[in-house]
């Protein structure tokens, strides 16, 4: 598929961490004279619902495909996997890091994430545009993965320092990829920053006016990372100058076009937050709590199943308890001890636990409990939700805060509720016990790191987890929604699909046509 004639091509601007009334704020102070502009032109959803665990590898998977945990398969930030029997650390902290070992968690992070860990039957934007005969283009950003070749492009020291950890191994990703030092499809005189807060915007910006002024892209995933980075320092409601700077960032595509108004002639926007943040001061050192009742797996260690009980996965506001050995049976049997130790000893910290709860014939429903309220849940049934799914839920709806009006399941303070618990639960890899912590609590992540006091994210709790979502100049028609709750991150990806026209037909014919090629 060709690009139209006169057709916009497309320019996705993810801000981490951006919260409407922060950005509202800003704008209202005169600081984000850009995002001003595309306001004014444009369609403000300010409770975007993003995914759980809120956090960022979750995330941008669920951006990028378009599908929930269940079906791209990431399941937080720190996670067992259960097949290679091993933690796997995407960056939590750099103490973190550290303790799994830097290159480790470097190949997770960036390799393995993408070309291992994210589920390869859920095709990325990259993947369909690209299958569609679109040019692709990508600023640093979690999930890249694509159709194009890249090899590593380090140099000098680092690059000896890559091979001496055999991170050799070339990638899969759209046409134009920049991953600061690691990835560059071309030289482009900008300075690249891996992983160091409060510059990855600017080389955005740099990477970004070189991709308009060489016309490389009918689709660029423009990153706006390091708001996330003064959130979590200062606290969610300090961002006027991280917004200020990603609104700079931004400018430098518009200014590369000649302004405002040329750039939407050329381009539709959307601008999305992967989830929002909220303030912290109480630190739970999770794993050591749990350490002081069964064994837990710790870090590198080497899995034995009759010592072993447990692995924990700190995901901000957001983690999972894993239960080891075998049989299953046997299994359930500590996971039920290990969620009433939780409830009756940690109902401060944490607030939400869920499992899936399995009968004798093989049924499975969702459960969700909350000091001494109980909820069940499967889909299929009728009761629906904000976005019209349909479910069908016994017990005690205060566990959700939770109330049915007209027929509609509506929770202010757990956002697309059951739908999100069922996607994380129902992922390959979710643990089997997922918790949700009480406002003001981080976990402490297996560096010893939280953020308080600051921001942090995690939780299935609204102020985690409702973000901007604007959108100016797309093509094809928008889907008619109003009210909270309406509009997901999940929604991307088909909003970038209409845009160009494509279809599940032509995307299908795309993939059999290059399949055969």
């Amino acid at each position: 598929m060709a690009p139209r004639p006169n057709q916009r091509k497309l320019i996705l601007v993810v801000v981490d961490s951006l919260r409407s009334d922060m950005l509202l704020r800003t704008v209202e102070a005169g600081d984000a004279p850009t995002f001003k502009k595309l306001l004014d032109r444009g369609e403000l959803v300010p409770d975007c619902v993003s995914s759980f665990p809120s956090v960022t590898p979750v995330c941008t998977s669920e951006i990028t495909t378009g599908v929930r945990p269940d079906q791209h398969q990431i399941p937080g930030m720190n996670w067992y996997h259960r097949a290679e029997e091993r933690y796997v650390e995407y960056g939590s902290s750099f103490e973190a890091t550290r303790l799994f070992g830097l290159f480790r968690s470097l190949y997770d992070t960036v390799y393995n994430l993408n070309m291992g860990h994210l589920n390869h039957e859920t095709l990325t934007c990259f993947e369909r545009l690209g299958d569609a005969g679109f040019r692709t283009a990508c600023t640093p950003f979690l999930i890249y993965r694509g159709r194009t070749r890249h090899e590593v492009g380090l140099e000098g020291l680092l690059k000896a320092a890559a091979s001496a950890a055999k991170f050799h191994h070339a990638v899969w990703g759209p046409d134009e990829l920049f991953y600061g030092e690691l990835y560059s499809s071309r030289k482009v005189d900008c300075k690249p920053t891996l992983a160091r807060p409060a510059t990855r915007d600017a080389y955005s910006a740099c990477v970004g006016r070189e991709l308009v002024k060489q016309d490389l892209y009918d689709f660029m995933l423009f990153s706006l990372p390091d708001n996330d980075y003064f959130s979590h320092r200062d606290g969610p409601r300090e961002t006027q100058e991280s917004i200020a700077l990603a609104d700079d960032a931004l400018a430098e595509l518009v200014d590369a076009h000649g302004g405002i108004e040329p750039f939407l002639e050329a381009n539709g926007v959307i601008v999305v937050a992967d989830h929002a943040q909220s303030h912290v001061t109480r630190p739970l050192p999770l794993a050591a709590g749990l350490g002081g009742h069964w064994d837990v797996l710790q870090p590198n260690a080497e899995l034995d199943f009759v010592q072993h009980e447990l692995a924990v996965g700190p995901s901000g506001r957001g983690a999972g308890i894993w239960v080891l050995g075998e049989p299953s049976r046997a299994r359930d049997g500590l996971a039920a001890k290990v969620r009433s130790y939780v409830n009756r000893n940690l109902g401060e910290q944490i607030e939400l636990i869920a499992w899936l709860s399995r009968d004798a014939d093989g049924g499975v429903e969702a459960a969700v409990l909350r000091g001494e309220h109980e909820l069940r849940f499967v889909p299929g049934g009728d009761l629906t939700d904000r976005r019209g799914e349909t479910w069908s839920v016994e017990g005690d709806l205060a566990t959700l805060t939770a109330e049915v009006r007209d027929g509609t399941f509506v929770s202010a303070d757990y956002p697309d509720a059951l739908a999100r618990l069922w996607a994380a639960l129902q992922n390959p890899n979710a643990a089997d016990i997922l918790l949700s912590l009480a406002p003001d609590w981080e976990c402490e992540d297996w560096g010893g790191v939280t953020h308080t006091p600051g921001g942090s994210h995690g939780s299935l709790r609204a102020e985690d987890s409702l973000g901007t979502l604007l959108t100016v100049g797309l093509e094809g028609e928008r889907p008619d929604r109003a009210g909270p709750e309406s509009w997901a991150i999940s929604d991307i990806a088909g909003l970038v699909d209409e845009h160009f026209g494509i279809t599940a037909a032509t995307a299908d014919r795309a993939v059999a046509s290059s399949a055969a090629g």
